[in-house]
């Protein structure tokens, strides 16, 4: 009888081996985290009631260098005058110890803290918990105004009553106007073609999913679809399992006109009836251009529409002035 081979290899050994070392690290810094987020909660309550409210007291800026002092020479770096302050803020920020999360670092707690107001930075908590955004995305997020994007959307009212998107979310709900490409780096580019719009998305698909929001996965570009030896190709598909439906989007680079909404109706009565599989919700089409009339997305679909949208991108990140100016613009429109 022959002695029992090793059927694993030497490679397959090592993979198995290394994802139980990272999946350890993984819980280790889990729980290193999260003590120092309780921490630095617990010195910033001790500190908000030494102190009170009044910040610039005299006895405050002494009490903050004399724990500054301390803390530094026995347990090092990281408690400086500054920070301190930061968990100061941290703690009237999150006054409610059961509230702060162990998926949330202290440097996206850092970011949370500048949100000023109290409903929009806890959707932003729900939604960065749920999209387990770094804390480059969740600076990205804010940056571009993604709450009140969301919040621009056809029922503000649905999103703005929610702390974080409803588990049962209405297409109209998730879409965005406009969308901020500015990780494509095509600003400043005197011409370009919807061929390069595509590709630079393609490239950058990681960011592009996230600016598209949470439950996207990627499924086709330049999908061929034929019918009475006929044609036609649809720029990217994606899916949202959150939705449950396809996701059809056509790249416009000027004005939206009546006809790209006719070719996206006819994309997605395609999908409708052709590739919906058992369980989907019917698909979903945005056509995403570089300007639109709302006047003419309006008389163009039906007004009980909630297949067919219409938003606008960016190419640079525009600054709080301007997205104010376009958004009150837009709800203008919209009540007229």
């Amino acid at each position: 009888m022959e002695d029992n081979q090793i059927t694993i290899q030497p490679e397959e050994s090592y993979k198995i081996i290394r994802n139980s070392v990272l999946t350890a690290q993984a819980k280790v810094y889990t729980v290193v985290n999260s003590a120092m987020v309780q921490a630095y909660w617990e010195i910033g309550q001790e500190i908000h009631k030494a102190c009170g409210e009044n910040d610039r007291a005299e006895y405050g800026k002494k009490l903050l260098e004399y724990l500054s002092e301390q803390l530094t020479n026995e347990f090092g770096k990281g408690f400086t005058v500054t920070n301190l302050k930061y968990m100061r803020q941290f703690y009237r920020a999150f006054p409610n110890r059961h509230t702060l999360c162990d998926e949330l670092s202290w440097s996206h707690y850092r970011l949370l803290m500048r949100v000023e107001n109290e409903k929009i930075r806890s959707f932003y908590v729900e939604e960065c918990v749920k999209s387990g955004w770094s804390v480059r995305q969740l600076e990205r997020q804010i940056g571009t105004f993604y709450y009140e994007r969301l919040l621009a959307s056809q029922d503000k009212e649905a999103v703005a009553n929610e702390n974080g998107l409803p588990e049962k979310v209405e297409p109209k709900n998730i879409i965005r106007d406009p969308y901020v490409l500015e990780f494509l780096g095509l600003e400043g580019k005197t011409s370009f073609y919807e061929k390069d719009l595509e590709q630079a998305i393609i490239d950058h698909l990681q960011k592009f999913l996230l600016e598209l929001g949470r439950g996207f996965s990627f499924v086709a570009r330049q999908q061929k679809i034929t019918f009475d030896g006929r044609h036609f190709f649809i720029d990217l598909v994606f899916y949202n399992y959150i939705l449950k439906c396809f996701v059809i989007i056509d790249l416009k680079l000027g004005d939206l006109t009546h006809q790209d909404i006719g070719q996206m109706q006819m994309h997605v009565n395609y999908y409708t009836r052709e590739m919906m599989n058992e369980g989907d919700n019917p698909p979903i089409g945005i056509v995403l251009c570089a300007d639109k009339s709302d006047q003419v997305v309006k008389y163009t679909l039906p007004e009980d529409n909630n297949q067919i949208f219409a938003s606008k991108y960016k190419l640079y990140l525009p600054t709080e002035e301007e997205f104010k100016k376009e958004l009150n613009l837009e709800n203008y429109v919209k009540k007229n």
